[in-house]
């Protein structure tokens, strides 16, 4: 009977590996879009082979695919929606997620970028939006959610999830800072207030 081996050593490399590819190719995709990057570019950026590229990462639709997933996975949503449950008032809830979106949004903004360039090259365009949105909106819904339990709406939850997704979504703090030249600070607090504004007309 052979007994498989797992080597602590060989997966940290691997994923050591995978983590410089992803690295790579998001600062190429920024420098340089998405349509113009190649996976030998990007095996070139990480110093590996771009055999390596397919075997640790995927092609380059599956790359951006991963980079995508894990600047979600690591924007902790869930940190924030803990935070607004315990509270009961409408402007501090608000506050609260005009925070924790504004944290997502900042530390993660290279990845939104390159998502924005993406979209309209990519094959599957459509599909990494709703890849990008769908965790993001789920849970501005569970804000709305405990909103409308705590009886602080005026409108049902789908309504309140759209206004939330309009006040704290990718396309608010991109078109403030981005676009805008607002300083982070200044559109937290202004998002903030107006979604308190909208909420409670």
């Amino acid at each position: 009977m052979t007994r498989s081996y797992h080597s602590p050593r060989r997966a940290q490399d691997a994923a050591d590996t995978r983590r410089d590819i992803l690295r790579a190719a998001v600062e190429l995709f920024s420098a340089k879009g998405y349509a113009r990057v190649t996976v030998a570019d990007i095996a070139k950026q990480a110093k590996v082979a771009p055999q390596t590229v397919y075997s640790s990462a995927g092609s380059k639709s599956e790359i951006l695919h991963l980079i995508v997933s894990e600047a979600i996975a690591q924007s902790d949503s869930a940190a924030t929606t803990n935070q607004i449950r315990e509270t009961d008032d409408l402007a501090t809830a608000l506050t609260l997620l005009a925070r924790g979106t504004r944290v997502g949004n900042e530390t993660g903004q290279q990845v939104v970028e390159v998502l924005y360039a993406a979209l309209p090259a990519h094959e599957d365009g459509a599909k990494l939006w709703e890849q990008s949105t769908t965790s993001y909106r789920n849970a501005l819904r569970d804000v709305a959610e405990h909103l409308h339990d705590k009886e602080l709406l005026q409108i049902d939850v789908e309504r309140a999830t759209d206004v939330l997704w309009f006040c704290f979504g990718f396309g608010a703090w991109r078109t403030l800072v981005k676009e805008c030249g607002w300083s982070w600070d200044d559109a937290e607090r202004w998002l903030a207030q107006q979604a308190v504004t909208i909420f409670t007309h």
